[in-house]
C-alpha cells in the first residue's frame, strides 16, 4: 500500500481523489490536508479533468480528524499545539474553498462511517452518493469542539438552520435514508454497486457541457449569499458565456440533427 494520504489518479476526463490511511478510517492528517489542497489546486486546473470524485479507501469514507494525534501534540507540546491550532484549520479550509469554487462538478462518494471533517468534505461537494451502509456524525461536541471545514456554513443551507442545530448540538450518528431525506445525499445505492454507480454518474457529468455546468454551479453556490438584483446580473452575464461556448453550438445541432450531443467542455 502506497504510504501517500492521498491518491490521485485522471481517467478519461474524471480526477480520483482517494483518501487513503485505511488502517485509521481514513482520519485526517496534516499530510493528508496537504494531499488534498494540492490534488484540488491541480485538479482545478487542469483542463482534461471535467469531474471530480472523492473517495476513501477500505470500508469508511473518514472518521474525521486524528483524534489520537490531537491528544498526543495537546500533551507533549500543548502551548505550541494550541499556538498554531487556528492556522491548521485555515490550511484546511483552502482545500473546501477549492472545493466550492472549481468550475466542474465534484461527487462525494461514501462508504461507510462520515464523521466531523468527513461529513464536511461531503457537504462541501456539490453532488454525493453513499451506499446503503454508510452512516454519518458531525461528532465534534463529543471531543468539545465546534466544527470546522465549513460544516455550519453548508449545513444550515441545505437542511434548514433547526435540522443543523440537532446535528451539530446532539452529534448523534443518523444512517443513509436520513442524510438523504434531508438532503445531504442525492443518491443511496447497495455497497456492491457503489463503485458502478459513482463511475456512473462522473462519466455523465464529465462528458456534459462542463463550461455550462460550472457556471450553474457557481451561481447556484453564490445564490444565497446575493441580493436578487445582484444575481439576476450574474445569470446573464454567464449564460451569455454560455451561449458563445462551442457546447452550446454543438448542443443547438445535435437537437436539430436528432443525435447525441458530444459536448468538449469548452
Amino acid at each position: 500500500m502506497s504510504d501517500a494520504h492521498v491518491l490521485t489518479e485522471v481517467k478519461d476526463g474524471i480526477g480520483w481523489i482517494t483518501l487513503n490511511r485505511p488502517q485509521v478510517l481514513n482520519a485526517l492528517s496534516a499530510q493528508m490536508t496537504d494531499g488534498l489542497i494540492a490534488a484540488t489546486r491541480d485538479f482545478e486546473r487542469d483542463a482534461a479533468v471535467r469531474c471530480v470524485v472523492i473517495r476513501g479507501a477500505g470500508t469508511h469514507f473518514m472518521a474525521g480528524g486524528d483524534i489520537k494525534g490531537f491528544h498526543k501534540s495537546l500533551t507533549e507540546d500543548r502551548a505550541n499545539h494550541l499556538a498554531n491550532f487556528e492556522m491548521r484549520v485555515v490550511k484546511a479550509h483552502q482545500l473546501i474553498y477549492h472545493l466550492r469554487r472549481m468550475e466542474k462538478p465534484v461527487v462525494a462518494s461514501v462508504q461507510g462511517a462520515a464523521a466531523g471533517f468527513g461529513l464536511s468534505l461531503i457537504l462541501a461537494s456539490d453532488l454525493a452518493i453513499a451506499s446503503d451502509d454508510a452512516f454519518f456524525t458531525l461528532a465534534y461536541r463529543h471531543i468539545g469542539l465546534s466544527a470546522d471545514g465549513g460544516a455550519t456554513y453548508f449545513l444550515p443551507r441545505i437542511v434548514g438552520e433547526r435540522k443543523a442545530l440537532e446535528i451539530a448540538l446532539l452529534g448523534e450518528r443518523f444512517k443513509a435514508p436520513e442524510a438523504k431525506d434531508v438532503g445531504i445525499l442525492n443518491w443511496i445505492v447497495p455497497r456492491a454497486e457503489l463503485g458502478a454507480e459513482t463511475a456512473k454518474l462522473a462519466r455523465k457529468l464529465a462528458d456534459g457541457p462542463t463550461f455550462a455546468l460550472g457556471k450553474a454551479k457557481q451561481l447556484i453556490r453564490s445564490s444565497l449569499d446575493n441580493s436578487w438584483d445582484e444575481h439576476s446580473h450574474r445569470e446573464a452575464e454567464y449564460l451569455a458565456a454560455c451561449a458563445a461556448s462551442e457546447d452550446h453550438f454543438e448542443g443547438l445541432n445535435a437537437f436539430l440533427e436528432k443525435r447525441a450531443a458530444h459536448f468538449k467542455g469548452r
